[in-house]
């Protein structure tokens, strides 16, 4: 069966590196062909040098190509990388500026709430096609899916693509074990743990060493560090019982509970707006990238194969067990979350592939809140399967951020805004500008 790896978007020179530097740091594969795609030539040309600047820095041998046509890239692929982005930095501005001007504050805008429904109608196409391409030309690959909104992207390919394998892969889980071990001292690699819920807003269930709970561990670390109590995540940690897996900049534009409140956003230091500057940096290390391979030089890797696409792959081709976290359609999954809503959950690798975990009922408190943020995803998907652009409004008004900003009005007027700011990025379906109903 053939190694082929396709990456779609590879174009985001940043993530390229990281997965390919990951994969050919496992020194027991076969020769790998590596398949790299994207719509823009330039990037696509820095993409080719990137992955031939690792090749030679790690001395493993791949067969590396370039294709701007998408079915020639996917043709018999055997695994695919989705790191797409529609619309790029533009898009991302918009999604800030416009809810801006409404009075609605944001932070990564990129999961949930406006800037998360909008990146999502304009991902939602792209998916239908690449599904579709690979029903004709890879029916039997493996997608791994990196592009945000992962939860809304992962519930529209189970609804659009049923027979797709498809999984998300986040390394939120994997940081906040890092973050968290830091903290208490201890080595990450000796902590035993338990997540699920959903991207983004998964939780801490247990965490462990030896056997021990180190739960109280952490109460210890954070009542005696007033900086630790000032982050969005401790202070939900600390009200709800269980440490939530996101950053504090993510998890702050979920709720109803921070960014209205200006005593809050200083107290718990929430950098608002902070994905756009963010966004500005990958394309000043996009051309830093490209420059440096222009004169000759080579990146600098880091090699410790913490990204989750290899480790699939790795286990698929030579079947080591592992165990990561996954995007998925909740299959009795999670119990009291909905049934085929997009989850969070550990799944088992080895050479049949993946495999999600059941992972039982979750703390009442948790669920709530995640039915929360799954309200927001599953009416967004909603509108695209069924082509309804007043379900785009209705996502919007189940977001706890906007619902606790703005008037229900101010938040249709800004639907409306944003549709005609996205312009042809959107579907034609949702382009229509809308009034309640009499």
């Amino acid at each position: 069966m053939t190694n082929a790896i396709c990456f779609i978007g590879a174009g985001s020179v940043e993530f390229t590196r990281d997965l390919i530097a990951d994969l050919l740091s496992f020194d027991d594969l076969d020769v790998l062909d590596l398949r790299l795609h994207d719509i823009n030539e330039d990037r696509l040309g820095t993409a080719r040098g990137v992955a031939e600047s690792i090749i030679r820095q790690l001395g493993r041998p791949a067969n590396v190509t370039t294709h701007l046509d998408r079915r020639e890239a996917l043709d018999g692929a055997r695994f695919v990388i989705n790191s797409v982005q529609v619309g790029g930095l533009a898009a991302t501005k918009t999604d800030f500026a416009v809810p801006s001007s409404f009075g609605l504050k944001q932070t990564i805008a990129d999961t949930l709430g406006i800037g998360g429904i909008f990146r999502a109608l304009r991902t939602f196409p792209f998916l239908k096609s690449l599904a579709d391409d690979m029903a004709h030309v890879c029916p039997d690959a493996m997608l791994l899916n990196y592009t945000n909104p992962m939860a809304m992207n992962i519930g529209y390919l189970s609804k659009v693509a049923p027979g797709l394998a498809a999984f998300g892969l986040c390394h939120s889980v994997y940081w906040t074990v890092v973050g968290l071990s830091d903290v208490m001292g201890i080595p990450h690699e000796e902590v035993s743990w338990r997540s699920a819920g959903v991207n983004h807003q998964a939780w801490m269930l247990s965490m462990e060493r030896n056997g021990q709970d180190l739960y109280p561990l952490l109460d210890e670390r954070i009542r005696s560090d007033p900086e630790l109590r000032r982050r969005a995540r401790v202070d939900m940690y600390r009200h709800l019982g269980y440490y939530p897996t996101e950053s504090s900049e993510h998890s702050s534009e979920y709720l109803a509970w921070y960014l209205q409140h200006p005593e809050e956003v200083e107290r718990l230091r929430l950098p608002i707006d902070e994905y756009v500057t963010i966004s500005e940096e990958n394309v000043h290390t996009f051309e830093e990238t490209r420059s440096t391979l222009e004169a000759g030089g080579d990146l600098e890797l880091d090699t410790e194969a913490t990204e989750y696409a290899p480790q699939v792959i790795h286990s698929v081709l030579t079947g080591t067990k592992r165990r990561i976290q996954v995007n998925t359609a909740n299959t009795g999954l999670i119990t009291n979350l909905p049934d085929g809503a997009p989850v969070e959950v550990t799944a088992s690798l080895d050479e049949l592939g993946v495999h999600p975990w059941y992972m039982g009922a979750l703390p009442p408190q948790c669920a709530a809140l995640n039915l929360s943020f799954l309200n927001v995803a599953e009416l967004t998907v909603h509108a695209a399967v069924a082509e309804d652009p007043r379900a785009i409004r209705h996502a919007a008004m189940m977001d706890p951020n906007a619902a606790s900003t703005l008037t229900v009005d101010a938040i249709w007027e800004l639907c409306d805004a944003m549709v005609a700011a996205h312009g042809e990025l959107l579907p034609e379906w949702a382009r229509d500008t809308l009034q309640p109903s009499p």
